[in-house]
């Protein structure tokens, strides 16, 4: 297999990488700031991760998989996130989400549009329950959807 390329990280987040990588639990918090820094977590960012605190790729792939805030592919300009929590599940919140990947023509393992411009999650709860089913989009919270008004919200982020 071929050494995948060192990812530059800021000096800000090499500093924190190095105040952190000998305290205990400190993957966790590592892999936050690297997301937070580039909004995912690439196979180059695991290896770096990996290098700079000796410790195998794998068990830095193990936290990143178990745990779903991380993600592994790039989040898109816009982040749909869709409910389906109970309420919103009870209310039709599967439909949404189903309407959002034909629409923006993901397949059930995509994140991302193709060209960078949507990435749809689901979510367990957005706190807006009496709105079921909820959808947001960046800070921009839809409520009491039906699936007929996704194409028209979408369009808004064009």
């Amino acid at each position: 297999m071929e050494q995948q390329k060192d990812v530059g990280f800021s000096p800000e987040l090499e500093t924190f990488i190095n105040e952190w990588k000998d305290k205990p639990g400190n993957l966790i918090m590592i892999l936050h700031r690297v997301q937070q820094e580039q909004g995912y977590i690439s196979q180059e960012a695991a290896l770096t991760v990996a290098e700079r605190t000796g410790m195998h790729l794998a068990q830095v792939y193990g936290v990143v998989s178990f745990y779903n805030f991380f993600k592994t592919q790039k989040p898109g300009k816009n982040q749909i996130s869709v409910c389906l929590g109970t309420a919103c599940y009870l209310k039709g919140g599967e439909s949404l989400i189903e309407e959002c990947r034909n629409l923006l023509g993901l397949g059930e393992n995509d994140l991302s549009t193709e060209d960078g411009l949507f990435s749809v999650e689901t979510v367990r709860c957005i706190g807006c329950c009496g709105l079921a089913p909820v959808m947001s989009i960046n800070d921009d919270v839809y409520g009491k959807l039906t699936k007929d008004q996704i194409s028209g919200i979408l369009d808004k982020y064009k």
